[in-house]
């Protein structure tokens, strides 16, 4: 399962705290896939890539809340948790950069957060997408930094890491972490 971190509605498209959900826009694009509401608080699209089946999901709890649609569909659709890759926004990695790992802890991301609080593990893996510039300043206006709109000239930046973001998701799933991790890091 990919899942995308996000929040749902119009005032939040295009903001670097929803590039998690561009990641999974991207991959059900890619196989001509909608999202369609799921039996939870979530949009999910199966697709079938190289013989595994993959369910992407979007969920609708808004950011915070984020582990409560991701234990519900790992339930629903029988998904292990080390099966599971969740994209994110990270404000403390360069824009434009990726980094997997395959567990651990929150980082201080709250969506990241809740979902170990649900699923009562920090046993699956994740792909911190890069927002940060140099104008952050870690715990100074942080909400209203990613909750903002990329500059102009970040997109192509940003489309780009999203791109690679894909791509490091497809190795995720057909060849493991830590293979994606040597790649993409």
């Amino acid at each position: 399962m990919i899942v995308g971190l996000g929040n749902v509605g119009r005032e939040y498209e295009g903001t670097r705290h929803n590039v998690g959900f561009a990641v999974v826009d991207r991959v059900a694009a890619k196989f001509k896939e909608s999202f369609v509401p799921g039996k939870g608080e979530y949009y999910s699209a199966q697709i079938r890539h190289r013989g595994e089946e993959i369910v992407l999901l979007k969920p609708t709890t808004y950011m915070n809340n984020s582990g409560i649609a991701v234990s519900d569909a790992v339930e629903r659709f029988g998904i292990l948790h080390e099966d599971i890759l969740v994209a994110y926004d990270d404000f403390n990695i360069p824009l434009g950069k990726l980094r997997l790992r395959k567990s651990g802890g929150d980082g201080g991301h709250n969506g990241v957060y809740s979902i170990i609080y649900q699923l009562n593990s920090e046993n699956f893996s994740r792909l911190r997408c890069g927002i940060g510039t140099e104008d952050v300043v870690p715990g100074r206006d942080m909400a209203d930094f990613v909750l903002s709109k990329f500059e102009a000239a970040e997109i192509p930046v940003a489309q780009k890491m999203i791109e690679g973001a894909v791509d490091a998701a497809f190795v995720f799933v057909n060849e493991g972490i830590e293979t994606a991790m040597n790649r993409f890091n």
